[in-house]
């Protein structure tokens, strides 16, 4: 059903979350999305080229990330770096992010009672290149508040 492992990975341009709203994101990001790497063949296999806006989805959810074809991915496998916004299309539900937030496919569980460390790096998942209207990203928008 998901034949494509995906991997988190840090991104170089910023700290997790921190950054994600500033100038620097330009450098990383594709068709305004969160980079997906993908091996040449798993690419080739879906139609997906560079530059292409995929689909990225399991039972838990779906996210939309910018392609970037790269022999530094293995093939079956996806890398998207963690940190990118959640920016669902529709608030307060399972909903669509459109700005590649991984922890949307990921488990949210500890791995031990011990460590309580998540086991959130990895998951599977199939991935598509993304077809209709692309919707717009509005993480960016919302005023951020903190709630004493």
């Amino acid at each position: 059903k998901y034949p494509v492992a995906i991997s988190g990975a840090h991104s170089k341009f910023r700290l997790h979350s921190q950054l994600n709203n500033s100038l620097i994101r330009n450098y990383a990001e594709i068709a305004g999305r969160e980079p997906a790497l993908i091996s040449p063949a798993t690419a080739k296999a879906r139609g997906i080229k560079t530059g292409d806006v995929v689909r990225i989805y399991n039972d838990r959810g779906e996210i939309l990330c910018g392609a970037l074809v790269s022999e530094r991915a293995q093939d079956n496998v996806v890398i998207v770096s963690e940190g990118a916004w959640y920016d669902p299309a529709v608030w307060g539900e399972k909903s669509l992010c459109k700005h590649g937030n991984i922890n949307v496919l990921t488990k949210d569980v500890p791995s031990s009672q011990l460590s309580q460390s998540n086991t959130a790096h990895t998951s599977m998942v199939q991935i598509e290149k993304f077809k209709g209207e692309l919707p717009s990203i509005t993480a960016f928008d919302r005023p951020v508040t903190i709630e004493a």
